[in-house]
């Protein structure tokens, strides 16, 4: 069996049950998973300490808000606007890691800016039921799920602070927690600063884990999100009661479209019109207040679905790869050695029904960047420095493999569904090595359908490359496997 834990669960010696009943997500320890805090299940909740919650992000955005004057000294602005990634929660982007790179510069001026001028009536909204902190990635380009997240994650910090000393007071060991002094901790209104506080919380090294409950997360974009008010601008108008307002955006729009307008002009146009009538903000987030409960049944089952198979799943392959392969008993020191691993791994997928764990519920994943953390969570026990290489402006690497300065390996892992399959064969493969100053790689492919293994095939023999030892195919079919009819 393996001696490295993967989940906090396993490190902290609890049961799963209890996290579960408690309510808190079983995070990895190892890498950050892709979940985020939605604000909108703060506000839509039942949960009275929930909907405070919801109040206390409001009232820093307030503050904000009323501080917002254009001479502002940059050392406050630094101090308000300026978060780090709360990294304790393990979640977010980060593969095999938690250091995330938090709210810079960048999105503390725009924010700042943008409440002194088109966010002024913020909290003073006459058109939706409350304020939304989501309302600021509707009006800033780039600001996604994970600023969200992370403003929202450090706004209520002393709660999940409080929520993780808690739970490790009552469930775990006195040797497996620490007394841990966080900066940053609440925001004191009276000294309109920001408060260190001492907690009681879980000990992983020489840093704490902080637990979060699971009914607050969610995957993909948040509730109100820009990409979903974008999709969903035709039905906007709609929402507008006055009929002089609504006549004035459609125009609009139709002059910002042109003549057979792509879905690239048409989501243009819908960005333009939305700046011009900034009104129509708050009937998109109106009409997502109306459609609250559903909300909370989406990001559950995305939540629910997140766990089956980045922890469950993942538990269960793991356990089943040291027990029928030699793939933890690997002395990982040279790119041979990485490749003798791959070829256990593409024996455990097609021989030893390896297949059925790494799918979700029979169906293939469909997403790239899942298949990529599920492998890095199984290759976590190495005495190598195993990291995802962030990106360097010519396209960030799944993972460099490296012991000491002189040995360094990457590997790319593809879905033989992806569309620019050929084109990362043929080219950005030897841009990563150049990049990372080694001419060693190993690609793997999976294939999950005839379709794929027969794309795949066609490509590698148009690129001359169907003989090269650093590509390995994996058949994780589910349809052609001796034991599926048994299953």
């Amino acid at each position: 069996m393996t001696d490295f834990d993967l989940y906090f669960s396993e490190h902290f010696g609890v049961d799963p049950a209890v996290l579960e009943e408690y309510g808190a997500f079983d995070v990895s320890i190892v890498s950050d998973l892709p979940l985020f805090i939605d604000p909108f299940l703060l506000f839509n909740s039942d949960k009275p300490e929930y909907q405070a919650l919801h109040e206390q992000i409001l009232k820093y955005l307030y503050f904000l808000r009323d501080k917002a004057a254009p001479d502002l000294d940059p050392a406050l602005i630094k101090s308000w606007y300026r978060f780090k990634e709360v990294k304790q929660n393990w979640l977010g982007f980060t593969v095999l890691g938690n250091g995330g790179s938090g709210l810079g510069g960048k999105f503390a001026t725009s924010l700042h800016k943008s409440l002194g001028s088109i966010l002024t009536n913020f909290g003073s909204e006459q058109i939706t039921v409350s304020s939304h902190l989501e309302k600021l990635a509707l009006i800033q380009p780039g600001v996604g799920r994970d600023n969200i997240s992370d403003f929202a994650t450090n706004l209520i910090k002393d709660y999940l602070l409080e929520y993780t000393q808690t739970f490790a007071k009552t469930h775990l060991a006195p040797e497996k927690v620490d007394t841990f002094a966080v900066t940053r901790a609440a925001f004191n209104y009276d000294t309109e600063s920001w408060e260190t506080r001492r907690y009681i919380l879980p000990r992983l090294g020489d840093d704490f884990v902080l637990l979060t409950p699971a009914d607050i997360l969610t995957r993909d974009d948040t509730w109100i999100s820009q990409v979903d008010m974008i999709r969903r601008f035709d039905g906007l108008p709609l929402a507008v009661p006055d009929d002089s307002l609504r006549a004035q955006v459609n125009n609009y729009f139709r002059q910002r479209l042109g003549k057979k307008p792509t879905a690239k002009d048409r989501a243009a146009a819908a960005h333009s019109t939305i700046r011009q009538f900034p009104e129509l903000i708050d009937y998109y987030i109106k009409t997502k207040e109306e459609s609250g409960d559903e909300a909370v049944a989406t990001s559950s089952k995305k939540v629910d679905d997140t766990y089956q198979v980045l922890v469950n799943q993942l538990r269960l392959a793991v356990a089943d790869l040291a027990s029928k392969t030699e793939f933890y008993d690997q002395a990982w020191n040279s790119y041979d050695e990485a490749l003798d691993r791959v070829h256990l791994f593409k024996a455990y997928v097609e021989d030893n029904d390896g297949y059925k764990l790494i799918n979700r519920a029979g169906k293939p994943f469909s997403r790239e960047d899942e298949v990529q953390l599920f492998f890095g969570l199984l290759w976590c026990s190495t005495d190598f420095d195993v990291n995802r290489e962030p990106n360097n402006g010519r396209g960030s690497v799944d993972f460099k493999v490296s012991y000491g300065a002189g040995d360094k390996s990457l590997i790319e892992f593809k879905l033989a569904s992806n569309s620019a399959l050929k084109r990362n064969l043929e080219k950005q493969v030897a841009i990563y090595e150049k990049a990372n100053k080694t001419d060693k790689s190993i690609k793997v492919i999976v294939c999950y359908t005839q379709a794929d293994q027969e794309k795949v095939a066609t490509v590698l023999k148009e690129l001359g490359l169907d003989k090269e030892p650093s590509i390995v195919v994996i058949d994780a079919r589910n349809d052609n496997k001796p034991s599926a009819s048994k299953a």
